[in-house]
């Protein structure tokens, strides 16, 4: 990548800020987002790119030196699963990335972009990224929707093999504090068990098959999710693939690994889940991971897919981050 520039659209946000800062010094970035959240601009502090453009001023700059941009990586998207304009999603999630995708392509480019998990739906056909799954998949959601049928348009259209989409499952980690709503359950917890010392968890919906708080995801720390991103750059193969631990890591596990970061005795209450979340919650995720595991051997990436247990992440990202009010 010495010769061009990597183009990362979401900058800014939790995942894309944490690949500027993990790219700085190995290439020249073209940084894309719209800083509209409050204090979103910090995550792109102390960090090293070329140039930031809007999003509306991207297309005008690669059709006047598409032979500068070597790689995209395409974060940006609304990935809010409440979201209700489904015209906005499909404007923001699809057809934009289509338009980025078909531009990747006729010029030779990496492409890489963000899937995401809420395409499995409830989980009844399990968490496998393999292609002939895809069609079959039910999201909850219009965001899930949005994703879904991009992955779709990647296979239909024959491309699987000259880009990569990522199914990024729970990340979690530094640079959130933007999401609002949407930020992790670590971040939500922090500020409960700090001052209050006391978590409220959301009772199970389905007793028969999970007790209270010990609802499962698969949680990954943003650092990993970054590496992994990024060794795509390093290597040619293409594809869908899930990014996750592999493991189901409970609620009640992660509120006591919060606790144990602050040094603090765990106590967790169990409240009703409002109505409008029982219809589109997930009781249950976790990564298929094999694919990606054969993908890294044959590109000879040694060692394992993650490196940060879930609670050594939370101990570093409560400790070294949100004690500190610091960013990656």
């Amino acid at each position: 990548m010495d010769d061009g520039y990597i183009l990362i659209t979401g900058a800014a946000g939790m995942i894309g800020s944490g690949i500027v800062r993990y790219l700085q010094d190995q290439a020249r970035l073209l940084l894309v987002d719209d800083l509209v959240k409050p204090e979103q601009w910090k995550n792109l502090l102390d960090k090293r790119f070329h140039r930031l453009l809007g999003i509306r001023e991207l297309f005008p700059f690669l059709e006047k030196q598409p032979q500068e941009v070597r790689a995209i990586l395409h974060l940006g998207a609304c990935s809010d699963t409440l979201e209700t304009r489904g015209d906005y999603l499909m404007e923001n999630n699809y057809t934009y990335s289509i338009r980025l995708a078909e531009y990747a392509l006729k010029h030779h480019m990496r492409f890489i972009y963000a899937s995401s998990a809420a395409t499995y739906g409830d989980g009844r056909l399990g968490f496998s990224d393999a292609l002939d799954l895809l069609p079959r998949l039910k999201p909850l959601n219009l965001y899930g929707f949005s994703k879904h049928l991009f992955d779709l348009w990647v296979v239909e259209q024959g491309v699987q093999e000259h880009v990569v989409g990522l199914k990024y499952f729970n990340i979690f980690g530094p640079n959130e504090s933007h999401k609002e709503h949407m930020a992790s359950m670590v971040y939500k917890m922090f500020p409960h068990v700090r001052d209050e010392g006391v978590l409220d968890l959301f009772a199970s919906t389905d007793p028969s098959q999970f007790g209270d708080g010990e609802q499962k995801r698969d949680f990954l720390y943003v650092k990993d999710a970054v590496r992994l991103t990024c060794e795509f750059l390093h290597h040619e193969q293409g594809g869908i693939y899930n990014i996750g631990q592999g493991k189901a890591t409970s609620w009640n596990v992660l509120a006591k690994a919060v606790f144990s970061a602050l040094d603090k005795e765990p106590k967790i209450r169990y409240i009703p889940m409002p109505e409008h979340l029982a219809k589109q919650y997930q009781n249950y995720t976790c990564a298929e991971m094999d694919k990606l595991i054969a993908c890294r051997t044959k590109a000879g990436l040694l060692g394992n897919h993650y490196t940060f247990s879930v609670e050594d992440a939370v101990k570093e990202y409560v400790q070294q981050y949100l004690m500190q009010g610091a960013r990656w």
